[in-house]
């Protein structure tokens, strides 16, 4: 699918300032978008639920309670996934088109053709990559004996090495989810609304990161802080905060993409 406002290939966008403000007027502007819609953005979030929900569940039962902790932090980075239908939701709802599910289920089936299977992979190989980093990091500081101890209880997380392991586990996941934000916040609205390689789309984010950076840290926060107490009520709180992130995330890309 094409749309009237494409960029050549490889050619960047203009970036722009963007304030506080901006964030606010996203925020109201995805929710009235999911209000709008409310439809489309729990379809498009239930993937994502379920998901989450089996990971949890197969992780429980197989005693593996060890991973519950990378995982949950590690698994929201996968949210993109769930975010192109929304883009499109949003740009028929900001343009005055009609919705249906035919012509939006369309769209998100065309990028198959396009650049964003190659950011998904991208974000797949972020995902693997801390996953193995989470293990190294388990074994390293606790160790082959304690992962008996684990299966049973939380204690030794409360122990030196635990506390030590933790900390710097939330540190290197921290490194990780702040290179993969400032590739992804503006490069997948900006894949499904332009013909630009995924690599200019994602220098695009970088740049539009290093340009806001204080305003851009805090709509990382509000993503990170949303999604965790989203997940805690067994994931179901995503059926609410997906949909609005989603929607807010184009509505803010628009204003930082000339």
């Amino acid at each position: 699918m094409t749309h009237p406002d494409l960029v050549p290939p490889g050619q960047a966008a203009d970036i722009c300032h963007i304030t506080l403000d901006d964030l606010v007027w996203a925020l109201r502007q995805g929710w009235n978008d999911y209000r709008r819609a409310p439809a489309f953005g729990m379809f498009f979030s239930a993937v994502y639920v379920a998901g989450g929900i089996v990971l949890w569940l197969a992780l429980g039962i197989s005693g593996r309670v060890w991973w519950t902790v990378p995982v949950t932090v590690g698994f929201p980075i996968l949210g993109p996934f769930a975010a192109v239908g929304l883009y499109e939701v949003s740009r028929r709802l900001e343009r005055g088109e009609g919705l249906a599910w035919g012509p939006v289920l369309g769209v998100v089936l065309s990028q198959k053709d396009r650049q964003i299977p190659s950011m998904s992979a991208v974000i797949v190989v972020f995902f693997l990559f801390w996953m193995f980093l989470a293990h190294m990091i388990f074994a390293l500081f606790l160790g082959l004996q304690a992962m008996t101890e684990v299966s049973t209880s939380y204690a030794v997380f409360l122990t030196p090495h635990g506390l030590a392991m933790l900390g710097f586990g939330t540190l290197v996941g921290a490194v990780f989810a702040g290179v993969l934000f400032a590739t992804t916040v503006v490069s997948l609205p900006m894949l499904l609304d332009r013909e630009v390689d995924f690599v200019t789309a994602m220098i695009t984010s970088v740049q539009v990161v290093l340009g806001n950076p204080l305003v851009m840290l805090i709509w990382a926060a509000v993503i990170a802080i949303c999604l965790f107490a989203a997940m805690l009520p067994v994931f179901l709180g995503l059926f609410v905060a997906l949909p609005v992130l989603g929607h807010a995330s184009w509505h803010l890309y628009r204003r930082a993409v000339f």
